[in-house]
């Protein structure tokens, strides 16, 4: 999509293009370049790099920490990010807990857990899915009971994306079993190094360590840690995954991943011309072309929305859906693209393992392909989103 950018838009992006180039830490750099697996360290120093310029929270309410920026900068600003390959500023604490503590936290909760988040001090992990309650969450069963000031929270959570790493954790917990299922739920920040949490690695198909169960037992909670009232915590997880979906979409991160797929397919020749020239995959590089475009439109109009004061409605679920689909799209294109070459695959562990250079592409997208299979379940699956759309707009 190309924008009219103003004068002062250009200035802008010139600016965050040279405060990536110039402060981005040569360490979690040469951790990509080499294939290696990044550690907490590189994800917080960055966010910390960025904190320091005051720019870790661009969403956020400028009373907390946020930018003050319009649409356009923000989507300067994740272009930039994606055009250099940064590593994300995990969104657990800035674009998931941190808004539901500022919409319904108390003051106390928004000035003991808000500015740790801004500066990122401290790593967050999301308690929502267990085995018997991933597309339906509203069926989870991990039970809080109130004890004096304290909740004592027993139960199991699943799929916790990088709990490993986690200081704090916001959890899904019921609090009234007799009640409908969304009425009885509540939403705790439990610290992860309470007596009781334990956190087991679940390995996925591409040989990683990303996601994880969580037990509770016997967790003592401090009740001043519930945000908003007991049995509303569906009304917290209802905004808090209104963030999650519209983030999952990555249309900047796509946009970039659809010029590497062409220049691939552009350096593959086969039958005496390059891949990239072949009409039936040149035919599915342009369908997917022209969805990422509408998804980038999309995008921008919900941006814009918020910025009148619009919350974010069901269009993040459309977003979500398309977002994920446009992904995973270009993923399998790029493995059609090295066709056997895929199978040529393996991780590096260690420095000696990686060797000076980086390793084949054909690597990173075999680990991609499978690592991407999560992102139409993730936040919700990509059926539960078009019930919730079918349910909104049809009426249905």
């Amino acid at each position: 999509m190309h924008l009219d950018f103003t004068t002062a838009e250009r200035q802008f992006r010139d600016e965050v293009g040279d405060f990536i180039a110039t402060h981005y830490p040569a360490e979690v750099r040469e951790r990509q370049q080499r294939g290696l697996d990044l550690r907490k360290q590189d994800y917080l120093a960055w966010h910390q790099v960025v904190a320091r310029r005051g720019w870790s929270v661009p969403a956020w309410p400028v009373e907390y920490g946020g930018t003050g920026w319009t649409p356009t900068q923000r989507h300067i600003w994740n272009e930039e990010l994606a055009l250099a390959d940064t590593v994300p500023i995990i969104s657990f604490g800035t674009g998931l807990v941190g808004p539901v503590i500022y919409t319904f936290g108390t003051p106390a909760q928004k000035a003991r857990f808000l500015p740790d988040i801004v500066a990122g001090n401290v790593w967050w992990c999301q308690g929502y899915s267990e085995p018997g309650a991933g597309s339906d969450l509203a069926a989870l069963q991990t039970r809080a009971v109130r004890d004096g000031d304290h909740y004592v929270v027993y139960g199991q959570k699943t799929w916790t994306t990088l709990g490993h790493f986690a200081d704090w954790g916001f959890f899904l917990v019921r609090t009234d079993p007799t009640a409908r299922k969304q009425a009885g739920i509540s939403f705790l920040l439990i610290d992860m190094r309470s007596p009781g949490v334990t956190v087991r690695p679940i390995i996925t198909l591409d040989g990683t360590h990303e996601v994880n169960e969580v037990w509770l037992d016997d967790v003592r909670v401090p009740v001043e840690n519930r945000i908003h009232e007991e049995n509303q915590g569906w009304t917290c997880a209802k905004a808090l995954l209104a963030h999650e979906r519209s983030g999952i979409a990555m249309v900047s991160r796509s946009k970039v991943a659809l010029s590497r797929l062409r220049r691939l397919a552009g350096s593959i020749v086969e039958r005496g011309r390059p891949l990239v020239e072949d009409p039936a995959f040149l035919r599915k590089l342009t369908d997917v072309e022209i969805d990422l475009l509408a998804l980038e439109y999309t995008e921008l109009r919900m941006l814009a929305a918020e910025t009148g004061g619009m919350a974010p409605g069901v269009e993040v679920s459309m977003l979500k859906v398309r977002g994920t689909e446009v992904q995973q799209r270009l993923n399998e294109l790029e493995l059609e693209a090295l066709g056997a070459h895929a199978a040529l695959r393996a991780r590096a562990t260690s420095a000696s393992d990686a060797g000076p250079v980086a390793m084949p592409a054909a690597v990173d997208v075999a680990d991609g392909y499978f690592n991407m299979r999560k992102t139409s379940i993730f936040g919700g699956s990509n059926e539960i989103q078009r019930n919730i759309l079918a349910k909104a707009v049809l009426g249905l």
